[in-house]
């Protein structure tokens, strides 16, 4: 049996085929699109259209790629990017372009949520998660303060993902995970939270769609479309979800102790757990994972971001990046890299700024700078994990994805800075492969075959173990000593 997975993306959609019998992925495409050029700062948009488009020309070319197999497809299963506001009118039509997670447009709204509730700790109370300005709830608020003549037309609230659900099979429908990360759910009882919904609108309410179990179907793919594909009747759509929630069962993590890192532009930290873990800080999001169960996480917006902007700044290549990290020692000789070029989420820093402390006339050097780059970015993940076992969610394994982890350096500087040993996948389509992943689950499950996301994971995903690091117990004690060291100078510098 044969399984498409799609992970629609902030930059790109990708496809591809998931062979269940080999665990091996047979075929894949990719298409790109852009965000919509323009805006004022903060805001950052895209048209739903864009990623129908980029959806129907993947599967069209991984069909095409499989040949006379693609009668074996059974499923489909569909990773978004989270939080995005997709808003449609009684005739289902999209009002007005998306707003993604990386919009910051909201603030105002995140301020006004948080007075009305007594703070970041009422919502914490309320929902389990306090609401920053990524999240989807103050996105619909703004809508109607400064857009209501469209959110007057509002008759359906979709997260990107469910959007192309509803447009593979016409259902409207949210899963626990992804709604999560709208600030709208009670993580703890995965219901709809009425008085955050009713304090931005109470016609909210009517518009959410309903919420429910991650593991059942969502719905059969449209005829049409199965006709546009060649393929045949009763392709299953599964609930699909948050590119994070399908990236944990694409990277197997499906069971406490084992944790996921992506090193891309941003990074993110998630981990499973059998409990909702709730941070009464608010530093760690309380999410539900997409195979019901739950899903602590933490990100952070600077990772890859700086270690290109030194790239750039530098004319190196990613191996000559590669070799200064090398070159120089742990601690880069007393140089620190506070890596907030954008901000930051975690800590909750939207205004702050990077900085470069310690240097001295015989340390500043590109060895050093670049090392110092990869030990902020990595430190401030680890500060996440450090959250995580403060919540008593332990850590044996950390799984490495993203741009970052194909570095030896990079992945033993995260060794060094998360304690524990970190190993990369052999496919970087975590997120895709976990959408196919759930799709063969939920296909199974459908036919009265029961097969644990444990099994199907160890058929599916495969750690590349020549990629393995293990910590140094020196260095890490060295790397906590520096994170004290990151944390207290960001605490002076910004409060």
């Amino acid at each position: 049996m044969l399984f498409i997975g799609l992970d629609s993306g902030t930059q790109s959609t990708k496809a591809v085929v998931l062979d269940l019998d080999s665990g091996e992925i047979i075929a894949s495409a990719q298409q790109a699109y852009e965000l919509i050029p323009g805006l004022p700062d903060g805001h950052l948009e895209q048209h739903p259209r864009d990623w129908v488009y980029a959806v129907d020309a993947t599967i069209t070319q991984v069909v095409e790629a499989v040949g006379a197999r693609k009668s074996e497809i059974r499923g489909i299963g569909v990773s978004g990017q989270q939080h995005g506001l997709v808003v449609l009118d009684s005739a289902d039509e999209v009002i007005r372009p998306a707003k993604l997670w990386c919009d910051t447009s909201t603030t105002a709204q995140c301020a006004q949520l948080e007075e009305a509730f007594g703070g970041a700790s009422g919502l914490i109370a309320k929902a389990g998660n306090a609401i920053p300005a990524g999240f989807t709830a103050p996105k619909i608020l703004w809508l109607k303060q400064e857009e209501p003549e469209n959110f007057a037309k509002v008759a359906s609230v979709l997260l990107p993902h469910d959007y192309l659900n509803f447009h593979l099979t016409g259902v409207k429908r949210m899963e626990f995970g992804d709604a999560s990360g709208t600030g709208l759910l009670d993580v703890r009882t995965r219901t709809w939270c009425s008085e955050i919904i009713d304090f931005i609108d109470p016609s909210l309410a009517g518009a959410l769609p309903e919420v429910g179990s991650s593991l059942d179907v969502h719905g059969t793919l449209r005829p049409e479309l199965a006709k546009k594909w060649g393929l045949g009747e009763g392709v299953m759509v599964s609930a699909g979800g948050g590119d994070n929630m399908m990236g944990a069962i694409g990277t197997g993590n499906i069971r406490p102790g084992v944790v996921t890192a992506s090193l891309g532009t941003s990074g993110t930290l998630y981990g499973a757990a059998g409990d909702p873990i709730v941070d009464p800080q608010g530093e760690v999001a309380a999410f539900c994972d997409s195979a019901d169960h739950w899903m602590p996480l933490v990100c952070t917006m600077n990772v890859t971001v700086l270690t290109e902007k030194m790239r750039g700044l530098f004319g190196w290549d990613h191996a000559e990046l590669e070799a200064h990290v090398k070159d120089s020692k742990p601690g880069a000789e007393g140089l620190v890299f506070l890596p907030y070029l954008n901000g930051e989420r975690t800590p909750n820093l939207p205004g702050g700024k990077g900085v470069l402390y310690g240097a001295t006339a015989t340390n500043l050097t590109q060895a050093n700078i670049a090392r110092a780059s990869v030990e902020g970015v990595t430190l401030g993940l680890a500060y996440g994990l450090r959250r995580f076992r403060d919540l008593g969610l332990g850590v044996d394994e950390i799984r490495i994805t993203g741009g970052g982890s194909k570095s030896a350096a990079w992945r033993q500087v995260a060794a060094d800075a998360f304690g524990v040993p970190v190993v990369g996948l052999q496919t970087a389509e975590g997120a895709g492969l976990g959408g196919a992943v759930q799709a063969a689950y939920a296909a199974l499950r459908a036919n009265g075959e029961e097969r644990s996301y444990e099994d199907l994971c160890e058929v599916c995903v495969k750690t590349d173990e020549s990629t393995r690091a293990t910590p140094d117990s020196s260095v890490t004690a060295q790397y906590s000593e520096q994170l004290d060291l990151q944390l207290d100078l960001t605490s002076k510098l910004f409060g």
